[in-house]
């Protein structure tokens, strides 16, 4: 005896060593007084079962069963059932299903008790291995066991599991049958099973059958229904539960009304949550519960969405009063809040912060920062960031790395994008399908085809999963870069090869065929039929798209209203507004409502057809239905109204733009400015001009639109002080009609005002087209005004010469001695000349002027010394 025991304690001791301890217990086993051994054998078992286990010696632990099995029945049979308890409580659940079954192969007659059978159904439900529960229960009945009230619950919570409802009713309606009562956890189990599932109202139903049955309901099962009803926004049913509970003499706990105050924020009823909120906080009398970390976190997670900064700041200051604010979760909402409505200051005093009081930021900290820098465009702070994990010991995970990747590949930045993939592979951190669909996008954008085509080789190479959106990055890619045909292909191959669809691209892509089921699981979505419709609409092939979209109902892909604006505003493009709105029937049949794309694309089509009055209308039910009009819709209003020359009704809409704060752009100006020129209302131009002045600022294409469009309603005086502006602020005036300008002073006799212009550009160093000198030199020739004609003669020569012709300053002398030599340059300036359609006076004083070339002034014409330096050196 007193050797046993130092055999045992030499087996304890020897925990460390598990082979050490497997050979002390095998020979224990063999001992020569198995008298001895067998009566402090069953001590043994847990211990090197668990042993054997930590050393993931499965071998053993067979060899170890089948040792068992050759004992005495009294004493192995304990043990065995000990053994399978311990290997399904560590997960092995599969072993112990095997051991448990060779059991009762060799024991028939000596079944296991009931309490192991419903501890391998628990089991087998925690591992999410309900496969295994039929033949449990199966073999539980033939073992002459009858299966008790925790048994059917078990089985009716794996039924409710694997989404089997209507069987796990048909077992819970023949519990009784089988002489077991349901208690109220069978009907919790059931109700849950039903919420989760959508059916709330009637797992409602089984409370009051519960209630029939002389059962009480628990908080549990009130809780599962009001979240229930909370999350499906039905906040009614779930106030009505909560004093139905009341009455049945049960207090609502924290649970209750922390779902109820996250139903509320989720509807956008702040304030009722607040309000339920603050009386958990102050209002003992009602017996209210206190708040918890989960209810603070609750409400500050919905101030910072909502982007009620200074609430959620208030309720911060409340937690830290109350030392409620001392997880690293808490800080987490509180970051993600600040830099969701872009306060990267903020948030980084709340980072120095968390170090001050030794709140260690985890990997979700760095990663909410590193997402808001990236988002501001802070690359550099982001990268940064990184080192600062990386010296704080926390690892960077996937989506740290492809949060920062994303942020290069959407800037273009592809070098840098490969440098952190690099960095990534290098710290054993290894992409997924997520990371590399990130850099496939980028790359489909780049337009280096040949590039993507290496990374979904490496993909296949490496066994990341090439998943449905790899796929509908390719073919957004195709439909983009004009290959529709090829895009379509791919989705109809989809169907039946999964992603090695994408093999069938020609030269574009390697053939990616292979045997590899998971390839051929990736199936077409209703964003893959998005992108190929929209592909199809672009390119003018709406009856292609709309056998796309038959093909997509018939394999049970329903459309989302994305879809249906996308015909919407194909047919409106070309101008079949009865088509769109026929669609626009049949989408709200669906259930779904207009979106200010379908409202702009339908205003466009009433446009097309001058329907003015059916577009008010629309812009009323918008105002109706809260949808705000943006810049597009407001211009799509204002130009059909100038088109249809109604200029003063479109001021009305440029009001209320200016009223709603929506900015107008260049396109809203425009269409008032040509409109009120076309009709001679050039008042109304110069006030919409100066206001877009003060909103767009001074830009070129604005002095340029209106300059034209007074030249052309004959106002040139007015049109030649706008010219003269423009110079001033040395604008390229490549779009300004400068040469009718000077036709029209000319012809109007106001040659004073058309050499102005021509001084003034040459004062300015601009490079102009030399004809524009022809009406002015043949003016002043008809006047007789010799010397003048003959210096501005000169001057085109000289510019004819250098090809000075690009409408622009030049800066400098290298621009200049660099500049492109024009069409009216060297020994073509004589089509200078015959481009004049006048006396031929201006022919006569050129070839004057040709034949002293070189020996006339100009100074007339040129800057001073002092202003020509500066322009050559920058300083002016």
């Amino acid at each position: 005896m007193d050797q046993m025991k130092k055999l045992a304690k030499a087996l304890f001791n020897n925990s460390s060593n598990p082979k050490l301890a497997w050979q002390l217990f095998k020979w224990i086993i063999s001992s020569p007084n198995p008298s001895n051994s067998f009566s402090h054998f069953h001590q043994f078992v847990p211990f090197i079962t668990r042993s054997l286990l930590r050393a993931k010696m499965f071998p053993e632990i067979d060899a170890f069963h089948q040792l068992l099995l050759s004992l005495p029945l009294h004493t192995s049979h304990p043990s065995l059932t000990t053994t399978v308890r311990i290997l399904a409580d560590s997960g092995h659940l599969t072993q112990a299903i095997s051991h448990f079954r060779s059991i009762r192969t060799h024991f028939p007659a000596n079944p296991p008790s009931l309490s192991l059978y419903n501890f391998l159904m628990e089991s087998c439900l925690r591992e999410n291995s309900v496969g295994y529960i039929s033949w449990l229960y199966d073999d539980l009945i033939t073992a002459g066991h009858s299966p008790e009230t925790y048994t059917f619950n078990l089985l009716i919570g794996g039924l409710c599991d694997c989404h089997r409802l209507e069987d796990a009713r048909k077992l819970f309606d023949k519990m009784r049958d089988k002489g077991c009562q349901p208690n109220e956890f069978s009907f919790g189990i059931l109700i849950r099973g039903y919420c989760r599932a959508g059916l709330a109202s009637t797992g409602l139903e089984l409370l009051d059958v519960l209630k029939n049955m002389g059962l009480s309901p628990n908080a549990v099962i009130y809780n599962t229904l009001i979240s229930t009803f909370c999350k499906e926004g039905k906040t009614d049913e779930a106030e009505k539960l909560v004093e139905r509970m009341r009455k049945d003499d049960l207090l609502p706990d924290v649970v209750t009304f922390n779902s109820r105050i996250s139903a509320l924020c989720s509807a956008g009823k702040i304030i009722e949550a607040s309000r339920i909120f603050r009386d958990m906080q102050l209002d003992d009398e009602l017996g209210l519960p206190r708040p918890n970390i989960i209810t603070y976190n609750l409400m500050l997670e919905r101030f910072c969405k909502k982007g009620m900064l200074e609430e959620a700041k208030t309720l911060v200051e409340s937690m830290k009063i109350n030392g409620a604010f001392t997880k690293v979760e808490s800080y987490n909402i509180w970051l993600m809040g600040l830099l969701g409505n872009g306060k990267v200051v903020e948030a980084q005093s709340v980072l120095k912060e968390m170090a001050e009081t030794g709140i260690r930021l985890n990997v979700y900290s760095y990663n909410i920062m590193m997402d808001g820098l990236c988002k501001k465009g802070m690359l550099t702070d982001a990268r940064l960031m990184l080192y600062s994990m990386k010296r704080s010991q926390v690892p960077p995970d996937t989506v740290t790395y492809s949060t920062l990747l994303h942020a290069y590949c959407t800037k273009g930045k592809v070098l840098e994008a490969n440098n952190v993939l690099s960095e990534m592979v290098k710290s054993n951190c290894w992409p997924n399908s997520y990371t590399c669909n990130i850099l496939l996008r980028s790359l489909w954008k780049e337009g280096k085809l040949s590039e993507a085509e290496s990374l979904l080789q490496k993909m296949k190479e490496k066994g990341y999963g090439v998943d449905t959106v790899t796929c509908n990055i390719v073919i957004d890619g195709l439909c983009k870069c004009g290959k529709v045909d090829k895009a379509v292909g791919i989705v109809s191959e989809m169907w039946d090869h999964g992603s090695a669809a994408l093999g069938d691209l020609d030269n574009s892509f390697i053939d990616l065929l292979d045997d590899n089921s998971k390839w051929k699981e990736c199936m077409p979505d209703l964003i893959t039929y998005s992108t190929v419709i929209n592909g199809l609409c672009n390119a003018g092939r709406l009856d292609e798209a709309k056998r796309k979209f038959a093909d997509m109902t018939e394999r049970n892909l329903y459309p989302d209203s994305i879809v249906y604006d996308t015909f919407i505003h194909s047919f409106c493009k070309i101008g079949k507004v009865s088509s769109a709105f026929r669609v626009l029937k049949d989408m709200e049949r669906k259930g779904f409502n207009k979106s200010l794309q379908t409202y702009n694309s339908l205003i466009v089509g009433l446009g097309s057809k001058n329907q003015t009055f059916e577009m008010y209308g629309l812009m009323d039910e918008m105002r109706e239905r809260g949808v705000s009009p943006d810049v597009f819709t407001y211009n799509s209003m204002i130009s059909c109204l100038c088109e249809a020359g109604r200029p003063e009704d479109a001021i009305y809409i440029l009001d209320e733009m200016l009223q709603k704060g929506v900015s107008p752009n260049m396109s809203s100006f425009g269409f008032l400015i040509k409109a009120s020129c076309k009709t001679g209302e050039f008042g109304i131009a110069r006030e919409v001009f100066d206001i877009a002045l003060t909103t767009c600022g001074h830009k070129v294409s604005l002095y340029s639109l209106m300059f034209n469009e007074l030249l052309a309603g004959g106002e040139t005086l007015e049109a030649k002080a706008l010219l003269e502006a423009s110079l001033d602020r040395c604008f390229d005036i490549e779009s300004f009609l400068y040469k009718d300008l000077i036709n029209r002073l000319c012809k109007e006799e106001n040659l004073e005002g058309a050499t102005d212009i021509l001084k003034k550009m040459v004062h300015k160093r601009y490079g102009f087209d030399p004809a524009s000198f022809m009406p002015v030199i043949d003016g002043l020739g008809k006047r007789g005004i010799k010397h003048e004609a003959d210096e501005l003669a000169e001057r085109m020569l000289e510019m004819a010469s250098h090809g000075n012709v690009t409408n622009k300053v030049y800066r400098n002398k290298r621009e200049l001695s660099h500049a492109k030599l024009g069409k009216y340059s060297g020994s073509d300036w004589q089509t200078i000349v015959h481009r004049d359609d006048g006396s031929g006076i201006a022919l006569k004083t050129l070839k004057r002027v040709q034949k002293g070339w070189g020996q006339g002034s100009t100074l007339s014409l040129q800057p001073q010394k002092n202003d020509y330096l500066d322009i050559w050196d920058g300083t002016s």
